[in-house]
This record gives structure tokens, C-alpha cells and sequence, in this order.
């Protein structure tokens, strides 16, 4: 089997260390045009920020990729051919598939506002865009960047560290409200604040405004202010990298369309990562997930189904974990920021520090016992505390009730040894809201958590 993988991103590159495992004769080929190995994009900040180097952010020596018989190849594919089962490259030449996976990742999204195209206007997806902004930063006083996502908070945080002052635009009323309950969101307002950010809530960019030589100088607000800038970043999402699949044949919609394993309409021809979009979602998963965890179980689905064997996507409960600055945030199962009518939350702050946890919960029937409705565990959200992934997957997974979690709450808490633990001011705090009388059972621990995951 000749394999071709387009991208060496995670999904890419999972699939093809998967691949290698499950059928030692294929023949494979990662083609990029980003760089010559896999690194983790993840850490592309740390670059800038003098933290890492771009050796430190590549998860395999240079060697991994000949001793397990992965072709790498440094080019663009400017078309597929479906019905030839072949690749043209921009280099001229052509290379032929038996399967095919599309792991192209995706590129910034901009929304066409005017002086969008001046120089020092970019996104900030690949090592290109890194490249690019190192060389239009140097010597900026001032910078805006706009939109209020995770990529947002990194560019605000990463030009902080190079002493250039930032003005961050988000339209909302609070940063991250797609996926921050208002108290989450608002810490993180003022967590942002605090560092010195400009943090601008309910404003939109409206125009970029450029100098007679074409390099942006200021923007212009949705409230007219103006805003002086010598760079701009742009951060409001991603959108799927398929241009190039025009006329291959390949259906599309906002990305690639898959089967749940991640098959294309084309057959052997596979998608996975950020440009794959779920013709049926998995239960509570959007279609499109451009998330790190998710573009690595999409690639080892995907060599299962490059391969012949059925292994369909199975994502389990959703994960997702930031850094805000200095402050760490953890998300487990789907968190309704706005609740729906059979789900209820419980929310913690510490009256000082930059820490919070929230346990939403829905009522189900109980099948052990007379079918009553019994509220069990649906998300956990905490914010500058760490708690253990494998815990809180267990307790969301096996529909825990959430009495029951409360009195092992401390089990799940990861935090570093003498680090206060606050799951003890939780329960206090449901008693006192319901007139209950739980005790907290278990702590911080290796036999803590263990007992939990026994189920003991």
C-alpha cells in the first residue's frame, strides 16, 4: 500500500506512526510545505518567547522518522486527482496514492475588514506566521489583537513578554464566553487586566488603517475610537484548509465530510484534525473540533480505516486545557455555559485567589434502584487548579451522582504536594446552600485516586 499523508500536524503525523504499527510493509509519505518534521504547535509561543527553541518543540529526533520508514516530503499539493489517484505537487511533479489522508489543519479567518491586507496584519497559525511576526514586531511600541479566543490570549501574552504594549478586542462581554460560564469569564477579565492588557469588552474592529507605505499605523473601533497600532493580530477563529480540493471530487462543506471513520465519499480517501467535519457528530461534539486532542484520536481513526480494520471515531468525554498568562484552566465533559432546563451547576471562588471550580450536573433515572431521578455528574470547569484527567473522566463516564463526587472531591485534585487544597470549602459551601451534612472523604493522593478509579 502506497500511503500519502498531506500535513504533519498531530492528526497527520498520529496516523502514520499508527499506520506503521498496525501494517509494516506500507509505504508512506508525509508531504509538508510548513516544515521538514513534526513539532507541537502548541508551543509555537514559546518560540517567540524566548522559552523554547524550535529543536525543543519536536516530540521525535530527527532519526524517529527514517527508522520507522516515513517519507517526508518538503512541497504543496496544488491538486488531487481522484480518478487517477494522484497528487500534484507545486513543484511539478506528481505523486501517486493507493489511500490518501487529508490532515491539512486550517488557516486564520478574517472577516474583510478594510486594510485587512496591510503588512503587519496577520493570524497566528503556523511556523510561517511565527517567522512573520518575529520580523514585523521588531521595534513595535504598540499592538492590537483582536478576538477573544485562546490563540488571542497567546498573542496578547506573547507580545507582553517582548515589553510592547497590547490592546485586546473581544465583542463580548467577558473573555471566552463560547466556552466560560460569566464568573470564569470575568476572572479572566481581570486576570488579563492585571498583566498590564488593554482588555477592550464589546468592541469589534471596524477598520485597519495604514501609512504611505502600506503598513498598518492605528485601527478604527466599531465605536469609532482609534487606536494606535504597528501591528495587528488577528485571532477569531480558524476556518478548514480545502481550497486546494476543488474539483477532486472530494465532498465538502465547511471542512472535509467523514464518516465516523473518517472516510471520505471518495473511498481510501481519509480526513482528520481541523480540516475534517463529521457528516454525524459523535453525541455532544460539534462537527468541526480544530482541538489538539481531538486531531489526535481523528488520526488514529484514521489508520485504522487506512488500514481495513473498524475502529470507529470514539473521542470519549471531551478535554480541553489553557494557560491565561499565569492562570491554568481544565474543562471535562460538555460545560452548557448557558444551562439547559435539566442541568444544574455548583460553583466555588475563592474570595481572593484566582480560583474556581464548577460541577454541572442533569437528573437521570437510577436503573440500580427504583428508576427516581438522581443528579449525576455532566462537566467539571476549575480554574487555577489542576485535577486529574483520568478522575474526572471516570466519575462523568460512569454518571457518578454528584453527592458522591462532592465527598471525594479532593481525590481528583492534582495539584503540587502543600499546595491548599479547597474541596473541603465546596462541600461546606453546598451544606450550607442545601442543609446537607457531607464530609469531604478523600484528598489529594496517588491511594486516593486510585480507590476513586476502583471504585472503592
Amino acid at each position: 500500500m502506497d500511503l500519502v499523508i498531506i500535513g504533519n500536524g498531530i492528526a497527520g503525523i498520529t496516523a502514520a506512526r499508527h499506520v506503521r504499527k498496525l501494517d509494516a510493509g506500507a509505504r508512506i509519505t508525509v508531504i509538508s510545505a510548513e516544515t521538514d518534521h513534526f513539532y507541537s504547535r502548541t508551543a509555537l509561543m514559546y518560540i517567540y518567547m524566548g522559552d523554547m527553541t524550535y529543536t525543543h518543540t519536536k516530540p521525535y529526533e530527527d532519526g524517529f522518522w527514517k527508522k520507522n520508514r516515513i517519507d517526508l516530503l518538503r512541497d504543496y499539493v496544488e491538486r488531487v486527482d481522484t480518478d487517477a489517484r494522484c497528487l500534484h505537487l507545486r513543484s511539478g511533479g506528481t505523486l501517486r496514492f493507493d489511500k490518501l489522508l487529508l490532515a491539512t489543519g486550517s488557516v486564520p479567518r478574517f472577516a474583510g475588514w478594510p486594510g485587512e491586507d496591510a503588512r503587519g496584519v496577520q493570524g497566528f497559525y503556523s511556523m510561517q506566521d511565527l517567522d512573520r511576526m518575529e520580523a514585523d514586531t521588531a521595534g513595535v511600541q504598540h499592538a492590537v489583537v483582536v478576538g477573544g479566543g485562546l490563540i488571542g490570549v497567546e498573542l496578547a501574552e506573547m507580545l507582553h513578554t517582548r515589553e510592547i504594549g497590547v490592546t485586546l478586542l473581544v465583542r463580548s462581554d467577558w473573555y471566552l464566553p463560547a466556552a466560560l460560564p460569566e464568573e470564569e469569564g470575568r476572572m479572566v477579565n481581570d486576570h488579563i487586566r492585571a498583566r498590564g492588557i488593554d482588555l477592550r469588552l464589546k468592541t469589534e474592529l471596524a477598520e485597519v488603517l495604514t501609512d504611505d507605505a502600506g503598513r498598518v499605523r492605528a485601527v478604527r473601533t466599531n465605536h469609532g475610537d482609534e487606536v494606535g497600532a504597528q501591528w495587528v493580530g488577528i485571532a477569531i477563529g480558524v476556518a478548514p484548509n480545502i481550497r486546494f480540493l476543488e474539483g477532486s471530487g472530494i465532498e465538502t462543506d465547511r471542512g472535509i465530510l467523514v464518516d465516523r471513520y473518517m472516510e471520505t465519499n471518495v473511498p481510501g480517501v481519509f480526513a482528520a484534525g481541523d480540516c475534517a467535519q463529521h457528516r454525524t457528530p459523535p453525541p455532544e461534539r460539534p462537527p468541526l473540533e480544530p482541538l489538539w486532542y481531538a486531531g489526535r484520536e481523528q488520526g488514529a481513526t484514521a489508520a485504522f480505516g487506512i488500514t481495513d480494520r473498524v475502529r470507529p471515531y470514539a473521542p470519549g468525554v471531551f478535554f480541553n486545557s489553557a494557560k491565561f498568562f499565569d492562570l491554568e484552566w481544565q474543562v471535562y465533559g460538555r460545560l452548557q455555559t448557558t444551562l439547559p432546563e435539566h442541568e444544574r451547576t455548583l460553583y466555588w471562588q475563592h474570595p481572593t485567589a484566582e480560583k474556581a471550580i464548577r460541577l454541572n450536573y442533569a437528573f437521570a433515572a437510577d436503573t440500580s434502584g427504583d428508576g427516581a431521578a438522581v443528579p449525576r455528574l455532566t462537566a467539571v470547569n476549575v480554574m487555577g487548579i489542576r485535577y486529574r484527567h483520568d478522575v474526572c473522566t471516570h466519575w462523568i463516564t460512569e454518571g457518578t451522582g454528584i453527592e458522591t463526587v462532592l465527598q471525594n472531591l479532593g481525590a481528583a485534585n492534582f495539584d503540587p504536594e502543600f499546595t491548599p487544597q479547597h474541596e473541603a470549602d465546596f462541600v461546606a459551601q453546598y451544606n450550607r446552600q442545601t442543609g446537607r451534612s457531607l464530609t469531604l472523604k478523600r484528598r489529594r493522593g496517588w491511594r486516593q485516586r486510585l480507590d476513586v478509579l476502583a471504585g472503592s
